[in-house]
């Protein structure tokens, strides 16, 4: 016969063997999924595929200038009205589950519109359709965070995005790779790709249905709490943060506006490689870093930004831009630093937020993060009017004030 204290012993020990098994498991659904996602995502991506599909397709000029705007903001402005009715879900899985599968559908659609249209109606289709993707991908933001939080234990989930993002960069190499060599000059194998990613998000969602998820509290409240934005100053400068680095994202196109004597496709094709290629070699290192301090690598990757962004400038300046090694060069450095934010403002966000109120958090940032894109790439595309070189500058300052600004944010990965 056992004694008691050995039973319970026993008792407690068989618990934690079984939450870290139903947390492996778990963590390998997570980066399984998120990589077939990030594939589809760079497979479809609207600055490359689908603005050179629209111009293959004769949509006005018009037209496809929308396509990024529309994805960007679709994706983040809908969160916060979204974030209520996922807090008020048990399980939260759904919802991406629901999101991933929108997007499979909206990409079938861009295959269909593809095969069928062509000119205005083309444009406008696919308008519709990224539209669709945009506000799907957004039910996807902002449930992920939290069911991240829930499944995935404090100081290993940078590790669970980062590997996911390293793993899905080398299909989106070899795709890249494919479009600079020129075999995409036909429309038909974009469409294939564009098929392809719509069979990965839903492939995706179908993995994802089955997260071992435990259920939250029950909650009749659908609404979005704005507390945070009044009473956290810490969320409030992580907002400001996070928004002043938002010009990683915006100014790489003006990096290969530098190089001069390239094709727009073969432009962002380059674009496509250095970004894959910095994925790869930076997602885990830099998800890891994040696990120790997700602060730290918030200022070390402003600083990286704003030195490669003032690099571009001072080759261009210099006349060293015209070597064709240069630029692209420079461009794998500072996109490398972009996914260092990537990694770094996600794992922060999961981190500092309360359990139980981790999709507010989320909402309330992406949504805020909306605005100031749109503010950000405006003023961008102010400075754009006196030239790449005015645009880098005034973003590599933006990036210097974001990654010292983050100095002030807490440490959240102690404890």
């Amino acid at each position: 016969m056992n004694h008691p204290v050995t039973e319970a012993y026993e008792d407690i020990t068989g618990a934690d063997e079984a939450v870290r098994d139903r947390e492996a498991r778990n963590g390998v659904r997570h980066m399984v999924s998120l990589s077939m996602t990030k594939v589809a995502d760079g497979l479809i991506d609207p600055k490359l595929v689908l603005s050179w599909l629209a111009g293959a397709l004769g949509a006005p000029a018009a037209l496809v200038g929308l396509l990024v705007p529309i994805r960007e903001a679709g994706a983040l402005l809908p969160q916060i009205l979204l974030a209520g009715w996922v807090q008020s879900r048990t399980r939260r899985k759904w919802i991406w589950v629901i999101g991933s599968a929108g997007q499979g559908a909206a990409a079938l659609a861009i295959v269909a519109i593809a095969l069928t249209m062509d000119g205005l109606a083309a444009g406008l289709a696919l308008c519709g359709a990224l539209a669709v993707l945009a506000v799907s991908r957004a039910a996807c933001s902002v449930s992920f965070k939290d069911i991240l939080g829930k499944t995935v234990q404090k100081t290993r989930r940078g590790a669970v995005t980062g590997i996911a993002g390293s793993t899905a960069s080398i299909a989106v190499l070899i795709f890249a790779g494919l479009l600079l060599s020129g075999l995409l000059r036909d429309v038909t194998p974009v469409i294939v790709a564009i098929a392809l990613a719509a069979g990965l998000w839903v492939a995706a969602a179908t993995l994802f249905s089955t997260l071992e998820e435990q259920p939250s509290d029950d909650t009749t409240n659908t609404t979005v709490d704005l507390t945070p934005l009044k009473e956290d100053s810490q969320f409030r400068l992580f907002i400001a943060v996070r928004g002043l680095l938002t010009v990683t994202a915006l100014a790489p196109p003006y990096f290969v506006l530098l190089g001069g004597g390239q094709s727009a496709l073969q432009g962002l094709g380059a674009l496509l490689l250095a970004s894959a290629a910095a994925a790869f070699a930076g997602s885990y290192v830099w998800g890891r870093l994040s696990d120790q301090s997700s602060r730290r690598v918030l200022f070390l990757s402003g600083l990286l930004a704003a030195g490669f962004a003032t690099l571009a400038v001072l080759a261009e300046l210099g006349g060293w831009a015209e070597t064709l090694w240069v630029i692209p060069g420079i461009l794998f450095f500072f996109m490398l630093s972009y996914q260092g934010v990537r990694s770094a403002r996600s794992v922060y966000l999961v981190d500092m937020s309360p359990e139980d109120a981790r999709s507010s958090y989320a909402a309330l940032a992406n949504t805020a993060i909306g605005v100031l894109l749109l503010i950000t790439g405006a003023f961008g595309g102010l400075l754009a009017l006196a030239g790449p070189v005015v645009a880098l500058t005034g973003f590599a300052v933006l990036s210097l004030i974001g990654g010292v600004l983050a100095l002030r944010l807490d440490e959240v990965e102690t404890g």
